[in-house]
């Protein structure tokens, strides 16, 4: 039994993440999709680059996938998110490495479509195959929804499955509240941590 681990930020899940996703399960007896998780005690941290919390990515991804794949939070960081730096040296970079194999059991491999994740991967023993990088990315589609959301033109909905389509406008009010701030994040190592909780 093989198991297809992907771990991405799916802010939102796009047309892309959906084709990536299939191609995981042609190759796996089973998937496991971890969206990124940022914890501040009791609190997940949610940003302008990280609008939508857990448990309405996991909503996309099922209203997708239905239980042909399971969707986890063991792809989570705890604050201070700058004990995981540097990786390979940081305990809690390995202890973040078991939450992600949890409940695995036989072969796995990771996926991803960038070359230096694929490497950091490999260091962390997660098997990596590296996939050809998708044009579409979850950024463009977020500044269309963010300029829809500021009254402009946009064809966000177009790079979404229709049912990913319907859960976003269910929860516009998130787009609208991170539409005109600016971006609270840091960008440490090629990897993007929200400011809040980073040094606390």
């Amino acid at each position: 039994m093989t198991t297809g681990l992907y771990l991405a930020h799916l802010n939102p899940l796009t047309n892309a993440h959906v084709e990536i996703i299939n191609q995981i399960r042609k190759d796996a007896d089973s998937v496991k999709v971890m969206p990124v998780v940022f914890r501040l005690g009791e609190k997940e941290v949610t940003s302008k680059s990280f609008p939508f919390n857990f448990e309405i990515r996991k909503k996309m991804v099922e209203a997708v996938f239905g239980d042909s794949v399971l969707v986890t939070d063991d792809y989570t960081f705890y604050a201070p998110f700058k004990k995981y730096l540097p990786p390979l040296l940081s305990r809690k970079s390995w202890k973040l490495r078991r939450q992600i194999l949890s409940g695995v059991k036989g072969g796995y491999f990771s996926y991803t479509g960038d070359k230096a994740e694929g490497y950091m991967l490999k260091l962390y023993r997660l098997k990596p195959k590296i996939g050809e990088r998708k044009t579409l990315s979850a950024s463009s589609v977020k500044d269309k929804m963010y300029e829809a959301a500021l009254g402009k033109n946009s064809d966000w909905q177009k790079d979404v499955p229709e049912s990913v389509a319907k859960i976003i406008k269910e929860n516009w009010d998130v787009v609208k509240q991170y539409a005109n701030s600016e971006d609270q994040t840091t960008r440490v190592l090629g990897m993007k941590f929200p400011q809040e909780g980073y040094s606390e």
